[in-house]
């Protein structure tokens, strides 16, 4: 993710076929199947936002199940931005992927 567009088709490899990826920033329902998501991604990779920076702060991994936790900072926030993704895989590929955005600090 933090590479962009530049690793579309490494990323996509790792979506089942009919994987969900549902997130916050499009306002959108969540995307259904590959293709819906890479063109998800490549709506969000046409207007980055201004000198992005992310980092993971953790991950989890439990099973069939992963969480990340990570921060993002940029110019375009008042303050850095968290936030945890979480996965689901089946046979070594993501079946589900929920983006959810921490509340912002005081």
């Amino acid at each position: 993710m933090r590479i962009g567009a530049e690793a579309e088709d490494d990323m996509m490899s790792l979506f089942a076929a009919d994987a969900v990826y549902d997130e916050p920033f499009s306002g959108r329902e969540p995307a259904e199947g590959r293709e819906a998501i890479r063109t998800r991604l490549r709506s969000g990779w046409e207007v980055p936002l201004p000198d992005m920076e992310l980092e993971v702060l953790s991950i989890t991994v439990s099973g069939p199940h992963a969480e990340c936790r990570w921060e993002c900072r940029s110019p375009a926030f008042e303050a850095p931005r968290r936030g945890t993704d979480r996965y689901r895989f089946v046979d070594d590929l993501i079946v589900e992927l929920t983006v959810s955005l921490d509340p912002p600090g005081p």
